[in-house]
């Protein structure tokens, strides 16, 4: 029976230990491949090659379908984030409620679309399909705080809050 090696952790950067435990819990089965995406995205904020590269060895699965897996699901990112993420819900009440306006004030005054980052890293601009809070709506997450009743005035004067930090 072949022995299976493990490869090295990309890195001693000690998050690389809390997705190799996560890989390990799961016994280094195929089926972990999520599981250890998402452990590294919620790790590091992104995917990179080496991410990717890394899991799919340990995981031994081919590495097309790793990056087949890592570009199919929205949740995941090849890109890292900027430093502050706004996600603007687009979900059926938030859209019916204006999330369109939202999602254009913040393109303009950002200069980019949905789903960039700015070219000075400052801000990525995100979208949800629904974070759950429909009564509120339409919402938007500012760093992962919940605003609610959200005006398209709103949104630009948090970005510029942002920016002037």
């Amino acid at each position: 029976m072949p022995v299976f090696t493990l490869p090295p952790l990309p890195s001693e950067d000690n998050r690389w230990k809390i997705v190799n435990g996560t890989m390990r819990k799961n016994g280094y089965a195929r089926h972990a491949l999520i599981e250890a995406l998402h452990t590294v995205q919620s790790s590091f904020g992104c995917l990179d090659d080496d991410a990717i590269r890394f899991v799919a060895q340990s995981l031994r699965v081919p590495l097309s379908q790793a990056y087949g897996v890592a570009t199919f699901y929205h949740y995941f990112t090849l890109k890292p984030p900027g430093k502050h993420t706004i996600t603007i819900c687009a979900g059926t009440a938030c859209y019916i409620k204006g999330s369109d306006k939202l999602i254009a004030a913040a393109e303009r005054k950002l200069g980019i679309k949905q789903g960039q980052t700015t070219a000075d890293g400052e801000i990525s601009l995100m979208i949800a399909r629904c974070v759950g809070a429909c009564s509120r709506a339409p919402v938007m997450l500012c760093d992962g705080e919940l605003s609610g009743q959200m005006s398209a005035e709103q949104v630009q004067a948090q970005l510029e809050r942002w920016a002037v930090e």
